[in-house]
């Protein structure tokens, strides 16, 4: 008999209880026990540890979020805290920890291995999908549905207002959430995080609608380094081209919500796949969705930020949009 743990890292996203529950019924299944650890690395290295059975992670397959709750750890980045970690991990005779996060998070993990050889994996949980080895993260479909949603919702007050909204989606390097929201609800044009803004372009766009005579129309602005970024675009078009916009952000909304059947049936599958890595541990893997299916890669591999960029959607948006 094992013991291994799970925790979840950085922002929260839809899904996650689902790849925790996976994770802990097929470990115990297989005659192992689990601990979770609350509130990520902080409480790694606090020692907030709680056992799991296959009751406590009952009934959360429905529930956003993550009921082992979540932090950013800046203490975590220092060895002495590590130690501090690594330390808690072998109180509690653990043999292996699996992250759900993003690339911060990863590198934590990674870092575990490197200074103590711990066995670690890691499952991608994050709305913005943009992790390098992977096609997808958790909770990425929920993310987009939310925002769909609210895009819908908004159109209405548009068109009753003739009006032009610029409204803003997460996704502070990643164009992910941006793009698919605005092909999915039929938004007039998209401007991505890290990218100048083309303001004859969006002018251009707004003109067309116009001419044929549109009533109303949509701008998705990803936030990018700063959230608030529509507020400056607005202002831009308010001053040098005459155009009054109105601005929603929609925030932290779309980390929230039940998980849609997409990102529980790939929560899932990551989580049990996650549990059957350590029964034959080798070295440090994620587990990822590639071409369709879920399998594992070198968590060495997985440490960057992917844009998340797609030539091809953007084209589609140009053309369709008009």
């Amino acid at each position: 008999m094992s013991t291994y743990a799970i925790l979840t890292s950085g922002g929260d996203s839809p899904g996650m209880n689902c790849a925790i529950r996976a994770f802990t019924r097929t470990l115990i299944y297989s005659g192992h026990n689990v601990f979770g650890v609350k509130k990520g690395y902080q409480g790694l290295i606090s020692g907030d540890f709680i056992q799991l059975s296959a009751s406590s992670v009952g009934n959360i397959l429905q529930r956003g979020g993550t009921f082992l709750q979540s932090s950013r750890s800046e203490e975590f980045k220092e060895k002495k805290f590590r130690e501090i970690a690594y330390e808690k991990l072998k109180e509690h005779k653990i043999d292996g920890l699996a992250v759900v996060g993003g690339d911060g998070s990863f590198k934590g993990a990674y870092a575990l291995w490197e200074d103590f050889n711990f066995p670690v994996v890691g499952i991608p949980g994050t709305i913005d999908n943009d992790i390098s080895g992977t096609d997808y993260t958790i909770g990425h479909d929920t993310a987009v549905q939310t925002a769909v949603d609210a895009v819908d919702k908004i159109r209405d007050t548009a068109f009753s207002h003739d009006r032009v909204f610029l409204i803003e989606v997460m996704g502070r390097r990643s164009s992910s959430i941006a793009i698919k929201t605005a092909l999915c609800s039929g938004a007039e044009n998209v401007v991505l995080p890290n990218k100048d803004i083309d303001y004859e372009d969006l002018v251009q766009s707004i003109k067309r609608g116009e001419q044929r005579g549109k009533k109303g129309s949509i701008f998705i602005v990803a936030e990018g380094a700063t959230e608030g970024r529509s507020y400056n675009i607005q202002k831009v078009l308010s001053s040098k081209y005459g155009i009054s916009s109105r601005v929603c952000i929609l925030g932290h909304i779309q980390r929230g919500g039940s998980p849609s059947p997409h990102d529980r049936l790939i929560a899932t599958e990551m989580g049990f796949l996650a549990a059957e890595t350590f029964l034959k541990f080798d070295e440090p893997k994620v587990i990822r969705l590639k071409n369709g299916k879920i399998s594992t890669a070198l968590l060495s591999q997985c440490l960057t930020n992917d844009d998340g960029i797609d030539i091809e959607h953007i084209e589609v948006i140009k053309k369709i949009s008009i």
